[in-house]
């Protein structure tokens, strides 16, 4: 196995308290496979590759084990880890503008990366850049490797950036929401030149999204995340074909469907736990339709439900896959009679910011638009 976690928390120290943004993650990678991780904002997807890579805020905490092809490498030493970085593990970041040193021209900033970890001179370096960047499919890599990042559209910005972590040919890539910020037509070709380049070096990947078709797409397996824990672990077919988590279960059914025109879209009603004080139970209670008591105060463990796949849920199988209990949806003259009263009929008592705020999101004291 190239990659393993076992147990690794994440802690933060803040004025508010600590925030609990990792908790017991346990995951494997074997070489040249794709692991998707997956889950809204705030589900500790990208704190938990920060840990891995040693890239955590200075405020940030780490125990448990990290192992990478045999190597414990969690909280090694600065001169270990930063042989590893490039070299052997690359990371993608989520905003490539940001990440790039937008004083630098982008032959500088490559080239620094195999002049450090391979110990090339300027000129071979840049001649290796320019190689990688057609590798990328940037059009005339050679005379655009000299421009600023500023020059380059955010497509390319994103090739340049994936160029980069190519460039020492590394086994494990970790690619934080690539797509982030991209038309989808730019989005279906940064996914493609991943998987292209992936078969092509043989290297393994996690891959970190919100988009959960390119998971079905690009990986083998999947882990879902909410509140810093795993709530499902399995092959992508299975999990797709039939969801064992309620949390998983919403995550689909919140995708629009082309063959629906018309249907109401699904949502997940409520917001991710305050990780300062997270609950004591499980994570996803306040917004699960199968809550019971006992997910109140105690977290379910992450329990084999089938080879290779695994489950946190107190709740039967049987029942979320019976799929949940009916909504109970606001009646229409109801609804009506609310939006009247929104509109025109604010009581007299409420405070003039609120009246101004309602104006604000776009009613009129007429209820138009």
């Amino acid at each position: 196995m190239l990659l393993e976690v076992k147990d690794l928390n994440v802690r933060f120290a803040t004025h508010d308290g600590e925030v609990k943004a990792v908790n017991g993650i346990d995951l494997d990678v074997a070489r040249g496979e794709t692991l998707g991780i997956v889950g809204e904002s705030g589900s500790g997807k990208s704190q938990l590759a920060f840990a891995i890579m040693g890239l955590l805020a200075r405020n940030g905490t780490t125990t448990g084990s990290v192992r990478f092809d045999g190597q414990e490498i969690l909280n090694a030493p600065a001169r270990t880890l930063s042989k590893l970085r490039a070299d052997r593990i690359a990371m993608v970041f989520q905003d490539p503008m940001t990440s790039l040193n937008p004083y630098m021209r982008v032959s500088d900033q490559m080239a620094e990366v195999l002049m450090l970890h391979k110990g090339m001179g300027k000129a071979q370096a840049v001649a290796e850049s320019v190689r990688m960047l057609d590798a990328v499919r940037i059009p005339d890599a050679r005379g655009r490797v000299r421009l600023h990042p500023h020059e380059f559209s955010g497509g390319m910005r994103q090739r340049v950036m994936i160029a980069m972590a190519l460039l020492c040919r590394p086994d494990l890539l970790i690619a934080d929401e690539p797509t982030t910020a991209l038309d989808v037509t730019v989005q279906a070709q940064i996914m493609q030149l991943l998987d292209e380049l992936q078969t092509e070096f043989g290297m393994a990947m996690i891959l970190i999204t919100h988009d959960l078709g390119v998971v079905a797409g690009s990986c083998e397996r999947v882990m879902v995340m909410y509140g810093g824990r795993t709530m499902e672990r399995a092959p992508v077919d299975p999990l797709f074909a039939a969801p064992s988590h309620p949390y998983t279960q919403g995550l689909l059914a919140a995708i629009p469907r082309v063959d629906q025109k018309g249907a109401r879209l699904s949502a997940i009603p409520g917001s991710p736990p305050n990780m300062t004080r997270p609950p004591a139970g499980c994570p996803f209670v306040p917004r699960c339709p199968y809550a019971m008591d006992i997910c109140q105060d105690v977290m379910p463990p992450l329990v084999e439900l089938e080879p290779a796949r695994r489950r946190a849920c107190h709740a039967a199988v049987e029942r979320v896959w019976a799929g949940p209990p009916a909504l109970v949806e606001t009646p229409e003259p109801a609804a009506a009679e609310m939006q009247e009263r929104m509109a025109g009929d604010l009581p007299g008592n409420l405070p003039d910011a609120a009246v101004a705020g309602a104006g604000s999101a776009g009613v009129t004291p007429e209820g138009g638009r």
